[in-house]
């Protein structure tokens, strides 16, 4: 397996990105080559510090970076030399069979749906970003990439989700259910019944509307809702997360009995802490596309980059991309989609 690492859009610079590489390197070895693509002095000057080498890196030289500040498509035509696009050529030539980037998130998407294309049947990428749970996670999908959606974008987005929860995360038959705000079929937008009327069509384990207290109480393992929304669900699960861990250790070092209570939980706050790490889940796959496109937190970390590492690796083994496209015909024969107004 063949990945290209876009090393120069993160918030911490191209030697994080790099250390979670070579940490997935030692991890697995089912990886035969990774391109480290970015500026080569800069990438050169992290590897060496590293003291760590590798036949399986390759250094892919790219003059320019698309940034935070940039506006996605505007940036792209002028910064044609920028990382994320040189990384994502490699996959549409063919060289590299996914892509892991921490960049500009409008950025990864343009770049990638307009270099990749989107697979048979597909109108429109989607982020889908696995979330904790109770017990297990789901997988909540369109998590940024289409704030304007139509209802059956919306069914696209289901199944996806659907089948990147059975095929990568080993969910069999996973529960799907669009985001509302009541369980009833009167409630929610014109978007999301006339999405309910089409999900109600397939052959999924749909389970109709989900409510904001479902999420998290291991009722549904797929969660579909346009990407303004997605986002804006998948920002206050991250603020509570690292709210509620400020909270506690404010709370629980607050005095010496306290203390000593924590020594006592210790194993079972340290289960909390790695049950709530978004690191060990890697980065949010960009579903609907012409190959793998993983995009990790700008924040990143060394373990985020190495975990992409490896969920890059099962999306190429388990074979997404054809299942999706499998699904998404099956669907098509199905499912009666009203012409558009």
């Amino acid at each position: 397996m063949r990945i290209a690492v876009d090393v120069m859009g993160g918030d911490q610079g191209c030697g994080v990105m790099i250390r979670g590489v070579l940490d997935g390197l030692r991890e697995d070895s089912r990886v035969t080559k990774v391109f480290l693509v970015g500026i080569e002095d800069q990438v050169r000057a992290a590897l060496a510090a590293e003291k760590i080498e590798d036949s399986r890196l390759s250094l892919l030289h790219a003059s320019e970076v698309l940034t935070m500040e940039d506006k996605p498509v505007e940036g792209l035509r002028k910064k044609r030399q920028c990382s994320i696009l040189k990384a994502v050529e490699l996959v549409r030539d063919g060289e590299a069979d996914a892509v892991i980037s921490p960049g500009n998130t409008g950025g990864i998407v343009a770049a990638s749906t307009i270099r990749l294309r989107t697979l048979e049947g597909v109108d429109r990428p989607a982020i889908a970003t696995v979330i904790p749970s109770l017990e297990r996670e789901f997988v909540l999908v369109d998590a940024g990439a289409n704030p304007d959606c139509k209802p059956h974008h919306l069914l696209q987005f289901a199944i996806m989700g659907s089948v990147y929860s059975e095929t990568v995360l080993g969910r069999e038959r996973p529960r799907v259910g669009i985001l509302s705000n009541g369980s009833e079929d009167i409630k929610g937008t014109e978007l999301t019944r006339e999405a309910l009327k089409l999900c109600r069509q397939t052959s999924m384990h749909f389970i109709g509307y989900v409510e904001g207290h479902d999420l998290f109480a291991d009722r549904v393992e797929v969660v579909v809702t346009d990407g303004f929304v997605g986002n804006i669900v998948l920002k206050t699960c991250e603020s509570m997360g690292k709210g509620i861990l400020s909270l506690l250790r404010r709370e629980l070092g607050a005095t010496p009995l306290r203390k000593l209570g924590v020594l006592l939980a210790r194993a079972g706050f340290k289960n909390i802490k790695r049950r709530m790490d978004p690191e060990a889940y890697g980065g949010a796959p960009l579903l609907g596309l012409n190959g793998n496109v993983i995009k990790v937190h700008g924040s990143a970390g060394a373990k985020a980059v190495m975990n992409a590492l490896r969920q890059c690796g099962d999306a190429v083994r388990q074979g997404v991309n054809d299942r999706i496209v499998k699904e998404i015909a099956k669907a098509s024969v199905s499912v009666e989609v009203p012409p558009a107004s």
